[in-house]
């Protein structure tokens, strides 16, 4: 499914959209960052490629998705 919210990033309110498709989360912030979030068995979220999010925005990411999920 597709996610749409704003993120705090670096002091400025941005767009985030991410697109999750299994257990994989692509993440687009604005039109300049870009990472990639697995999410592993025991429900944390784990970056493996893009620009280095601080760990506060993948959290805030893993509020906003996983636990909107029905």
């Amino acid at each position: 499914g597709n996610y749409d919210f704003t993120i705090n990033y670096s002091g400025r309110e941005l767009t985030c959209r991410v697109e999750k498709t299994d257990d994989i989360l692509q993440v687009h912030i604005e039109n300049n960052i870009d990472a990639t979030l697995q999410v592993e068995p025991d429900g944390s979220l784990h970056q493996t490629a893009g620009n280095t999010l601080p760990e506060s925005n993948i959290e805030f990411i893993k509020k906003q998705v996983l636990e909107h999920q029905a």
